[in-house]
């Protein structure tokens, strides 16, 4: 039995892990030329920096079996469970749950993830069809885990139709030194660029005087003009932007992931709420279902 996975995110990773933890021979084919996703970590001046995720959550009793996994490593770190809120001139704080984050790069988790998996990068898959057919070859099934603009791209999934997803533009900008006051985060509301700013020196312990901006549109030029005078900040010395254009969708879904009859399965963070343990959790419950699903015929 084989299954081809179409995308090197969490969800991929976590799918490709429980297959092959059961013994199905698994196969990774990833486009872009790093593990990750929307949890990879670029560099800025030779640092790791978070562009995609900003951190991540623990509930589920699975995925926390992970993270301690990960904490005796030390690759995550607790972060921090109160965030700050701008708006309308004013800042206040918002508590909530523990946020987590990783001092290597949200993307070396993946990476750690994907050890011993044949995971194949620069890998763009350009046909998926009935059978089913991954680029014409013959493959017991195929999880997309990708979001659904892009499933759309591949295969006609009337499940992958009709949802509104975000984008957005991560502008991370690195200083000489820190020109601003100690604040993990912040979320920005009502502002028309602005969603939110998080300090990634901070968030990742190495107290880099690097922030990263997201923000709904713009240009990296007036997302960088955007922070600097909401928090009254100089001219950053670097700058680096990442549009992504499916960051995350309006909506989410009841179901944790889809495995179709024809052996077309999808998952990722569209499957639930859009969160890093939601991804995490619709690829390890997929590759659970269709491991069984392989072995029994």
């Amino acid at each position: 039995m084989s299954v081809v996975v179409v995308g090197a995110g969490i969800a991929g990773i976590a799918c490709a892990r429980e297959l092959a933890a059961a013994g199905v021979a698994v196969q990774v084919r990833e486009r872009a030329d790093r593990i990750g996703g929307r949890m990879c970590s670029p560099e800025l001046d030779g640092r790791p920096v978070d562009l995609g995720a900003a951190y991540f959550t623990v509930r589920d009793d699975g995925f926390a079996g992970v993270v301690d996994g990960w904490r005796s490593r030390g690759l995550v770190r607790t972060w921090t469970d109160t965030l700050d809120v701008i708006e309308n001139g004013t800042r206040g704080t918002a508590p909530g749950p523990m946020r987590w984050a990783a001092p290597g790069g949200l993307g070396g988790l993946v990476a750690d993830l994907a050890t011993g998996l044949d995971v194949r990068l620069g890998h763009t898959v350009r046909s998926v069809e009935p059978g089913p057919l991954v680029d014409g070859e013959p493959t017991d099934a195929v999880v997309l885990a990708m979001p659904d603009p892009q499933v759309g791209a591949l295969v006609d999934a009337p499940a992958a139709r009709g949802r509104e997803w975000r984008s957005v533009l991560a502008v991370a900008m690195r200083w000489r030194e820190r020109v601003w006051a100690p604040f993990p985060a912040a979320f920005v509301n009502g502002h028309p660029l602005l969603t939110s700013v998080a300090d990634d020196g901070d968030r990742r312990g190495d107290g880099a005087p690097v922030l990263v901006a997201h923000a709904t549109g713009g240009s990296p030029a007036e997302v960088v003009a955007a922070a600097r005078e909401l928090l009254d900040l100089p001219e950053p010395e670097s700058v680096h932007a990442h549009h992504w254009p499916h960051a995350a969708p309006v909506d989410g879904r009841d179901e944790p992931y889809l495995a179709g009859a024809d052996g077309i399965a999808l998952a990722g963070d569209g499957w639930g709420s859009s969160r890093v343990e939601t991804a995490w959790r619709s690829g390890s419950l997929l590759g659970r279902a269709l491991a069984q699903r392989l072995a029994t015929g």
